[in-house]
């Protein structure tokens, strides 16, 4: 099972890809920057929790081992 950062920074990055969109469809340029920001965040999340899952993984084989 992934890590909840994984999926936290999923969630995170398609609500600022919304925000973004939204950003455009409104001519909102601040907005439109706010859900890149976001969507920014949520990429680094989701890094995050993939490394935590690398080590997770690395230190469950160490163990075995």
């Amino acid at each position: 099972m992934p890590d909840k950062d994984v999926i936290k920074g999923q969630i995170k990055h398609v609500e600022g890809h919304v925000e973004e969109a939204i950003g455009d469809l409104t001519d909102d340029p601040k907005r439109k920057a706010q859900g890149q920001a976001k969507m920014r965040e949520g990429k680094r999340q989701e890094t995050a929790g993939h490394l935590k899952d690398a080590i997770r993984s690395a230190t469950d084989e160490i163990a075995k081992s």
